[in-house]
């Protein structure tokens, strides 16, 4: 195959972040403007035709192709993307046709947390791997399932929707209309109200200082700063949450017969504060046989992992 680079492009419900990055993953440009989601698939999508040019512009090289993350249930043989969450209107858009007959490069569209996971798999902690469970935790919790160093998509390309797995049904209601889905308590906004509720019990704990300090409402960061300096509420509630998502991990663990878990997105910030809550959870609850084999890692891309992801869809699909 003949030398040059990819552009990724990373469509979030505010902002577009792009980039041009080379096969060793390492972004050379990056660019980032509004999503403008009020303005239905015709504004995204004269945003990211927007953002392409830009790109084309500093190029220095040949681009190869163009990949897309976004969210919404992905068809990537076709294109097509359906009902993305925060993007209003949208019904089912050929978005790779459209990309690819403006730019006549090849086009690869697919799910964001399944773009999070193949990056993973093609730059980052995944790299070495055959099959590992991918699981992203922002404002949602996502995930992805390689297996053989392929991505298991499901029957519609729906597969991976980890966040949705229950562990209590009887448990807080979840935006997906179930009830006790671990992204209920994992999810940034779900995250956020269970510290405010028990704080009540904690009148001492840093956290409200610190949102204070920083200027800002009580977030992940915060609760993370907090328990960096010793909180011990900070602390036991990061730990709770990482058994919460061990004991949703298990059921995946024990249905792929998969052994090593990747933790993205921006609540994996809390690094091992909750992964290892998370392993000792895994092992309580996994088949005998699995007990010594799983294993529970921090993502590699980071800050970066959408770009990077979505340029990954073009080497995977080589």
């Amino acid at each position: 195959m003949k030398n040059g680079n990819v552009i990724g492009i990373d469509l979030g419900g505010t902002n577009i972040k792009a980039g041009i990055v080379n096969r060793e993953g390492k972004i050379l440009k990056k660019v980032s403007v509004p999503t403008n989601a009020h303005s239905g698939p015709d504004g995204v999508l004269a945003q990211i035709s927007f953002v392409i040019h830009r790109l084309l512009e500093f190029s220095s090289g040949s681009i190869l192709g163009v990949g897309v993350g976004l969210p919404g249930i992905v068809d990537p043989s076709t294109g097509v993307v359906k009902n993305p969450p925060n993007l209003k209107g949208w019904g089912s858009v050929p978005v790779g046709e459209i990309l690819q007959s403006e730019f006549n490069l090849p086009v690869f569209i697919e799910n964001d947390a399944n773009s999070a996971a193949i990056g993973e798999l093609i730059f980052g902690a995944g790299k070495e791997l055959n099959d590992f469970i991918f699981v992203t935790l922002g404002t949602g919790v996502g995930g992805g399932i390689v297996v053989s160093r392929k991505l298991f998509r499901g029957s519609s390309g729906g597969a991976g929707e980890i966040g949705h797995i229950s562990i209590d049904y009887n448990g807080p209601k979840c935006n997906c209309g179930s009830r006790g889905c671990i992204e209920a308590y994992l999810g940034n906004n779900y995250l956020v109200k269970r510290v405010k509720r028990e704080l009540r019990k904690h009148p001492d704990s840093l956290i409200n200082s610190l949102a204070l300090e920083q200027g800002e409402e009580i977030t992940p960061y915060v609760i993370n700063l907090a328990a960096k300096r010793g909180d011990k509420f900070a602390i036991d509630f990061i730990a709770e949450s990482g058994r919460l998502l061990g004991f949703a991990l298990s059921s995946v663990v024990n249905l792929f017969d998969v052994h090593t878990v990747i933790i993205g997105g921006g609540v994996a910030g809390f690094g091992k504060l909750i992964t290892q809550p998370a392993l000792r959870a895994l092992k309580e609850r996994v088949l005998t046989p699995s007990k010594k084999k799983v294993k529970v890692k921090l993502a590699k891309l980071k800050n970066n992992a959408g770009i990077q992801g979505a340029s990954a869809l073009f080497f995977y699909n080589l």
